[in-house]
């Protein structure tokens, strides 16, 4: 897991002219066997999760477990206040009535769910991220208005600097561009 303390060496960025070519980059990339590259466009593209062959998020899974801790917690704070902690009658009523306590549980899982999903995704997306070295391209800012890249970082696997330029340019690829993290 990469952290903002020890940052990408650098990565090779190369231009697509459209989303399906992209979309098409993306799956020839995944085939050759590169595992660390991403694709950048200036909207999200249909069927690219497949082509670049992401799996599904676990962040709904974090926020489960975090909202049913939560709601367990209570539950169990609830019950130790009011059956043991301190007993208080209350017209013939048991000392503990779950029904009466349903809206702070119900409040206290949807703010620890909450929770979960912000420092869940912080988390699944390596953030905070001071620096990315892909920002030391001057092409790459065609990015947010009509720019199609694929980039493979330096700690890939696969990764030989001089062949994934001839990768990259053989699949269609224009404006191959090595960039250096420092």
């Amino acid at each position: 897991m990469r952290s903002i303390f020890k940052p990408l060496r650098g990565l090779v960025l190369a231009e697509f002219e459209s989303s399906a070519a992209l979309l098409d980059a993306a799956r020839k990339v995944r085939e050759a066997g590169y595992e660390k590259f991403d694709c950048h466009s200036p909207f999200p593209v249909h069927g690219m999760d497949e082509a670049m062959g992401l799996k599904r998020s676990p962040l709904g899974y974090v926020v489960g477990v975090v909202g049913s801790l939560g709601l367990l917690g209570m539950l169990g704070l609830t019950w130790w206040t009011s059956a043991v902690d301190y007993k208080f009658l209350i017209s013939g009523k048991p000392f503990f009535s779950w029904q009466a306590y349903i809206p702070i549980l119900f409040a206290i899982t949807v703010l620890c769910s909450a929770f979960g999903a912000f420092f869940g995704m912080l988390s699944l997306n390596q953030l905070p991220r001071l620096f990315h070295p892909i920002f030391n391209s001057e092409r790459f800012a065609k990015v947010t208005d009509g720019g199609f890249f694929v980039s493979i970082q330096s700690d890939d696997p696969s990764y030989d600097e001089n062949k994934v330029v001839a990768f990259l340019q053989s699949i269609g690829g224009r404006n191959v561009e090595v960039v250096n993290g420092d």
